[in-house]
């Protein structure tokens, strides 16, 4: 990585003089000026940087090659689904056909980008087993609200407005309890049992008619597979509520399982997670929705329907829960995810699957199987024993006691070695958790390395770990102040 001399502002590399573009002369009147531009928005002066343009272009470079990304550096961010995406993906969603497009021509004139969303929708809805779908949503967490806005709407239908309760797992994803409380929902948290599952006894104590809903993922964060959820959505069906399937670890799933066939009412795809969007920096993203038949009427407006004439935007829905996003949502990472799922076909998809959870269940075991070292004295402690599926969660509490390294420093070292660092502390039911995903298009030389950048570290001297990164082109930051006094302006 680059010394930090070699990260100067822009600022500091301007030089009085020079010029990085050559402009046409002036085309427009400028005499008087205040014919064009009203005084008020006029400048004095304007102290932009005078940088010739080999200096711009390496500048941005340089500072492009500070960053670590999915295209450049393994990234097991656990939960994320930091994967791989295929670049023939990136162009098409790229072709002039679709960018072209505007939001408000007639149906007519954009019939192959219906019939895209509207193919889109129908095989979401075969891999999750459900009846119908929207793809509106942007993001996982407006598909969560979305998913619970239908839930709500279906039991004010059913005269069971009082329901005021939402269950969520105590290994839930942060956006579950976020996303009930929104809605209005009232969040009761469903112990986990010794195995890393929810505890069905401690869910039927919980249920009543007061239920709406209760919030699961599957396989769930601590990348377990939930082997009662036909038993835990039976009994939430038999006293009036409904179960909503967090989508996010579907990566592990793809072709094996499918969510409406255990008994799950609704559930949202992370399209940018599962379905070859590169989602690093917070976007863009896609949460699409897919539902049984019950809750079909409530979905969000405009629906796509077939008509005699071809395929058209549907606003006629009485029972419909309104519009939940600009459009007809972020159009070019829908066109991206249907390619990824023609490219892959079903064999395709189920490779996938089977790719993340071999790769993950290799990983596991090089760091925590029968021939890593022992927790504290080198190595680390699996919080719930047995396979994983997709993503797994180590703990580093023994280390931490024998050495005083945190997670987090853990973390930060883990920079020097050329990885991203995993998810970390978090689900919050693990003493020191590391949460690592290393997905289907990780290689074995990739997992090896990263294996061992883990043990060693756990063997370095405490003072290096806690005092990381060390090659980076900033040191260890205050994040409590760096929180606290954000600034984000230069």
């Amino acid at each position: 990585m680059l010394h930090p001399k070699n990260t100067r502002t822009i600022a500091e590399l301007s030089s009085p003089g020079r010029m990085g573009a050559s402009l046409p002369d002036c085309d427009v009147p400028q005499d008087p000026l205040e014919s064009l531009i009203p005084a008020d928005y006029v400048r004095a002066d304007l102290p932009l940087p005078e940088v010739a343009e080999p200096d711009v272009v390496r500048h941005y470079t340089r500072l492009s090659q500070l960053n670590v990304g999915v295209d450049t550096h393994f990234y097991p961010l656990g939960s994320c689904t930091m994967k791989y995406n295929p670049k023939v993906n990136e162009e098409v969603a790229s072709w002039p056909a679709f960018t072209g497009l505007h939001p408000y021509q007639p149906d007519s004139t954009a019939q192959g980008a219906l019939r895209v969303l509207h193919a889109l929708e129908r095989a979401l809805c075969q891999i999750g087993g459900m009846h119908s779908a929207t793809l509106q949503p942007s993001a996982g967490a407006l598909g969560e609200l979305v998913g619970l806005l239908l839930i709500r709407a279906y039991h004010n239908g059913q005269g069971q407005g009082h329901r005021s309760l939402v269950l969520i797992p105590d290994s839930s994803h942060g956006t579950n309890p976020a996303t009930a409380t929104r809605c209005g929902y009232k969040v009761v948290k469903i112990a986990s049992n010794r195995r890393g599952r929810v505890d069905i006894a401690d869910l039927e104590r919980h249920m009543n008619d007061q239920v709406a809903a209760l919030m699961m993922t599957n396989p769930n964060t601590l990348g377990l597979f939930e082997d009662e959820i036909s038993a835990a959505c039976s009994l939430v069906h038999s006293r009036g509520g409904q179960v909503y399937c967090d989508g996010a670890n579907m990566n592990a799933i793809l072709g094996f399982a499918r969510p409406g066939d255990m008994g799950f009412d609704v559930m949202h795809f992370n399209l940018h997670k599962t379905f070859s969007t590169p989602h690093g920096g917070g976007g863009p993203g896609a949460g699409a929705v897919a539902v049984k038949e019950h809750l079909e009427p409530f979905l969000p407006v405009p629906r796509i329907v077939e008509t005699p004439d071809g395929l058209r935007w549907d606003y006629n829905r009485p029972q419909t829960i309104g519009r939940v996003h600009p459009f007809y949502g972020n159009f070019a990472v829908l066109l991206r995810a249907y390619c990824y799922i023609r490219q892959l076909g079903a064999d395709g998809l189920r490779a996938v699957a089977e790719d993340a959870v071999l790769n993950a269940n290799y990983l596991m075991h090089r760091l925590v199987g029968p021939q890593a070292p022992p927790a504290g004295t080198g190595g680390y402690s699996l919080a719930y024993p047995g396979p994983c599926m997709h993503e797994f969660v180590i703990s580093a509490a023994e280390h931490k006691r024998a050495t005083g390294v945190r997670t987090v420093d853990i973390a930060k070292r883990v920079l020097d070695y050329g990885f991203h660092p995993p998810t970390v502390y978090f689900p919050l039911i693990v003493e020191e958790a590391l949460m690592i995903e290393p997905t289907e298009t990780a290689s074995k030389e990739t997992l090896d390395a990263f294996a061992d950048a883990l043990l060693a570290i756990a063997k370095e001297d405490p003072e290096l770990v806690r005092s990381a990164p060390h090659h980076g082109p900033v040191s260890r930051v205050d994040e409590v102040k760096a929180a606290r006094e954000l600034n984000l302006r230069w």
